[in-house]
């Protein structure tokens, strides 16, 4: 009788590990590499999922990356410099000009061509003009080329107004359709308790065919809210990512916030008063009422008659002499007059549409908080009991049919009526928050009063 030989290895203290020839060495190394291999491979799962955690974002934070990133604001927002350029333009000087000739030369003699012949019998020209600006036509045009800056400027702060009411009313929409999808998964857990308590109902006899058919089926309208639910929060959040610009988050970000109830305290007129001062379409329509007034300034300035004058240095016949010119139009048909009448009809508009723009401002106000009113009674006639009814009548109807003293069709319509009132109360929390979004965009300002 042949016994083989065996050997024993300790590994991490005294665990004792018996390996025999030829398969124990074989086996050592699987269990080696597995000390090895596993914690690197828990270490790489890790990293990975760090790697993949979703980026949250904020109301806030998401108007503020809007706002840097959005390629259409910076689009917008190159108008600024463009006026700014314009600026420079404006406050160019004329630039001088200079001018030459050499008159009597002999080309088609050129036997005459001699250094006395130059002196004596030819002539040469230089000289130099300016034109000389009158009417202070060129601070007139770097004060209206200003005042236009002014208005891109407002009209600039306006744009990113709108667009931070883009942001949060889309945002908004992302927390809804979240809100909906936490609902319709929560409700489709729920139902599926009912559909397997009916399922074993069935099987003991204590529900026909005919009724746990319809249970199931009715489970497929909970199947389908939530695949709805999950499309209609991919799409917001395509439609935020739009507007933050898609390069300023991951495609896997999602959103932080609940729909939440917030009251608003100011009155009317505050908001009213508050926008007039706030609102950076109104601000544009009174700078444009300045710069109108600049444009006919500088309609004047240029009626006025410049100077051009002229120095010539000249050499003749062996002579050097100096001339002196000046000369100017005689404003006897053109005094600008074309464009001083425009510019004061222009200035008519300015004021016409300034005061458009405090109507504008007065109505938008105005309707924004009526809407606030109307969604704010709509929201506690939910708080205020119905809410709890549609609960208890469907926790009542259920609890009453899985113990057969109520039929499926009450349970099925309570499960309606609860579903829809969920739905509703939640719709109407978005509008209420989408009517808030529009009374800081009517305002002009994040923070209200």
């Amino acid at each position: 009788m042949h016994l083989r030989r065996s050997k024993t290895f300790h590994l991490h203290g005294n665990v004792p590990v018996r390996l025999h020839r030829p398969d124990a060495i074989s086996a050592c190394r699987r269990q080696l590499i597995g000390f090895v291999i596993l914690p690197v491979f828990v270490l790489l799962a890790v990293q990975a999922s760090a790697g993949q955690a979703t980026t949250l974002i904020g109301l806030d934070q998401a108007i503020d990356m809007a706002l840097a990133h959005n390629h259409a604001m910076q689009a917008t927002r190159t108008m600024i410099f463009q006026n700014q350029a314009q600026e420079i333009t404006a406050n160019l000087r004329p630039n001088p000009v200079l001018g030459g000739d050499a008159q009597f030369i002999p080309i088609f003699s050129p036997s005459d061509f001699s250094s006395d012949d130059l002196d004596l019998a030819q002539q040469f020209d230089l000289g130099i003009s300016y034109l000389f600006e009158r009417g202070h036509k060129r601070q007139s045009r770097l004060q209206a080329a200003r005042d236009q800056t002014a208005v891109t400027r407002a009209q600039v702060t306006d744009a990113e107004r709108t667009l931070a009411f883009n942001v949060g009313q889309q945002f908004v929409s992302v927390l809804l359709a979240e809100s909906t999808l936490a609902f319709a998964l929560q409700d489709l857990k729920s139902f599926q308790s009912t559909v397997d308590i009916s399922a074993a109902q069935f099987k003991a006899g204590a529900i026909s065919e005919g009724d746990y058919l319809k249970i199931q089926l009715q489970l497929l309208q909970f199947q389908t809210d939530v695949s709805s639910a999950r499309l209609a929060k991919a799409q917001a959040l395509v439609g935020l990512r739009q507007f933050l610009g898609y390069d300023a988050v991951p495609a896997n970000f999602d959103v932080i916030g609940d729909l939440a109830y917030e009251q608003l305290k100011a009155n009317l007129e505050d908001l009213q008063a508050k926008a007039l001062k706030q609102r950076p379409d109104f601000q544009a329509a009174l700078l444009g009422v300045t710069a109108a007034q600049s444009q006919i300034r500088l309609a004047k300035a240029n009626g006025k008659v410049d100077v051009n004058g002229t120095f010539d240095f000249t050499h003749t016949a062996g002579q050097n002499t100096a001339s002196i010119f000046a000369s100017f139009e005689l404003p006897i048909f053109n005094r600008n007059q074309g464009e001083i009448a425009r510019t004061g009809y222009a200035l008519t508009q300015a004021q016409e549409s300034q005061l458009a723009a405090s109507d504008a401002v007065l109505s938008d106000v105005g309707n924004a908080y009526e809407a606030i009113k109307s969604n704010d009674e709509i929201v506690q006639l939910y708080t205020s009991g119905y809410l709890k009814q549609a609960q208890d009548s469907r926790d009542i109807s259920e609890y009453a049919y899985k113990r057969g003293a109520a039929s499926l069709l009450d349970f099925l319509d309570a499960e309606r009526t609860y579903r829809a009132s969920q739905l509703a109360y939640r719709q109407a929390l978005a509008s209420y928050m989408t009517a808030l979004e529009q009374m800081k965009q009517a305002v002009g300002t994040r923070n209200l009063p």
